[in-house]
């Protein structure tokens, strides 16, 4: 990167920064013990910018690129993951997807409101026996005139009591048949549009996860993304570009939880010197900085592609693979090196721990992601 691109990529990280030193750092623990979810916080990202990091100005976003989108997620990641997730899941899944594949028209009506803040965006894709196995949903959409009858559910979904827009994936077709799948945006108070459980979760207790319920709701064309059957190349498109955030919130779990344990490190003394003296911690910080290192530069190159709108499936499946399964590592370390201590809540490396498992499961599995790369390699 140039000078001009690497300083503005600095003051961009103190600003996520400082924002989160001052909003997020004091409720941490609160509202992971009681999981709320903080509504309220998300009007002030939006505020700052955030909620439409990569969305044009020319639709209420700040026109920014990946490099940008992911150094945001890394510094509000490092102080609480959970806001980091949530704010991925709005900008990358729900955001982007009306803006890659909305008409105008669906852009100028749904992504002010998003970029804003003022409104929080969802994505379905997941069901209850539908994981990886999207082309098997349940959820259907059917033709009744100039409109949409949606029925089924989704489950896993960020957001899905507090969001106010969501785009669904539906089956349009038969099941696993080919080009059976169309994205629609719901809107909130729509009739038959409602929220199910929330789930009591290890880790990213302040992400709402939760049910979407669709009971016959009736849909518009209007809005429906893009044409029928192409639901699912969709999907395939913004999980490319989703494994980059989810990739940059490993990295800022991943960064948060070296940065404690050094901390620690320096600070806790045995047999007369810290501990960060002794070669089995030494090593193991060192382990620690190297694959923090090597994950952001997979991301790096995943966000030169990204910003160059150039092909990236098999290089955003290797950041996310390598960059979630580093931070599981890098938070279990960072346990083990703050000892007793760090099996307590009165320490961060507990919450680091819990929170990172999601980053090897969410929007893809590690075992996809290497099918992802198999998949590619093998062309």
């Amino acid at each position: 990167m140039n000078s001009d691109t690497t300083q503005n990529l600095e003051m961009i990280a103190e600003t996520a920064r400082d924002f989160a030193e001052k909003n997020i750092r004091p409720h941490i623990m609160d509202w992971d013990e009681s999981q709320t979810f903080p509504v309220e916080l998300f009007h002030q990202l939006g505020e700052m910018g955030f909620m439409g990091i990569v969305i044009p100005e020319e639709y209420g976003g700040s026109g920014l690129g990946y490099h940008e989108y992911v150094t945001i997620l890394d510094e509000i990641s490092q102080v609480d993951p959970s806001i980091g997730l949530s704010l991925a899941a709005h900008n990358s899944l729900c955001t982007n997807h009306i803006y890659e594949f909305g008409t105008e028209e669906q852009r100028k009506q749904w992504l002010p409101q998003l970029a804003s803040g003022k409104v929080l965006g969802a994505w379905g894709l997941t069901e209850h026996n539908t994981g990886s196995d999207s082309g098997g949903m349940s959820t259907t959409a059917v033709k009744d005139g100039d409109d949409w009858i949606i029925t089924g559910a989704k489950n896993f979904i960020t957001h899905a009591i507090s969001g106010d827009i969501a785009v669904v994936m539906t089956r349009t077709g038969e099941k696993g048949a080919k080009n059976n799948s169309t994205a629609f945006v719901l809107e909130k108070g729509m009739a038959g549009f409602t929220s199910g459980k929330k789930e009591n979760k290890l880790g990213m207790r302040a992400s709402e996860t939760a049910e979407l319920i669709f009971d016959s709701v009736r849909v518009p064309d209007a809005n429906r993304l893009g044409e029928v059957g192409s639901g699912f190349k969709q999907a395939m498109k913004i999980l490319d570009g989703g494994r980059i955030s989810i990739a940059a919130l490993s990295l800022g779990i991943a960064r948060g939880a070296y940065k404690a344990a050094l901390k620690y490190s320096k600070e806790r003394h045995q047999f007369g010197k810290a501990i960060n003296q002794f070669q089995a911690i030494n090593f193991m910080l060192a382990d620690m900085a190297t694959e923090i290192d090597a994950s952001e530069l997979l991301i790096q190159r995943a966000s030169n592609l990204k910003n160059a709108k150039k092909p990236l499936t098999k290089e955003g499946a290797m950041a996310k693979l390598y960059a979630s399964e580093a931070c599981v590592r890098i938070a279990n370390n960072a346990v083990q090196i703050f000892g007793g201590y760090g099996y307590t809540k009165d320490f961060p490396a507990e919450k680091y721990y819990r929170d990172s498992k999601l980053c090897t499961i969410g929007e893809g599995t590690s075992e996809i992601q290497r099918l992802v790369i198999g998949r590619e390699i093998s062309k």
